[in-house]
């Protein structure tokens, strides 16, 4: 499980994931200054950190890299809370407390991901003979 993303690091892999392309330092550095005050530096140490840690793939074009992350946000949240719960000494009750948590919009995309994952034969227990399918 990787650690979680420290508060710049998510800033700017925020930024590699919504874009959903190759960027480069510069591209960053520009957008984060719109809401702080950052060095081209820092941006690029970042991004080189974010490469040694794997989350971001580089290659290098003229004198810079572009950078391209190497999962989805989805993915790098779904590990976190694999994480959190598998530490859980009761998972059952820590489970319920989480839907407890949740807002009726997150509970629903909830149900949602449940149904996809159990597939079309959920949905449909009918589809099987009885016999397993023979």
């Amino acid at each position: 499980m990787p650690r979680p993303l420290g508060e710049l690091e998510d800033a700017v892999m925020t930024r590699v994931w919504k874009w959903n392309r190759p960027v480069t330092v510069r591209e960053v550095l520009e957008d984060l200054q719109q809401e702080r005050s950052i060095a081209y530096t820092t941006v690029m140490t970042v991004l080189d950190n974010l490469h040694q840690k794997g989350w971001v793939r580089r290659e290098a074009e003229g004198r810079a890299y572009r950078y391209e992350a190497v999962s989805t946000r989805a993915a790098y949240a779904a590990a976190l809370m694999n994480d959190a719960w598998s530490q859980s000494d009761n998972p059952a009750a820590a489970l319920v407390a989480f839907f407890g948590m949740m807002s009726e919009e997150q509970r629903l995309a909830l149900q949602d991901a449940v149904r996809i994952v159990q597939g079309p034969s959920a949905e449909n227990p009918d589809s099987t003979t009885r016999d397993g399918g023979r």
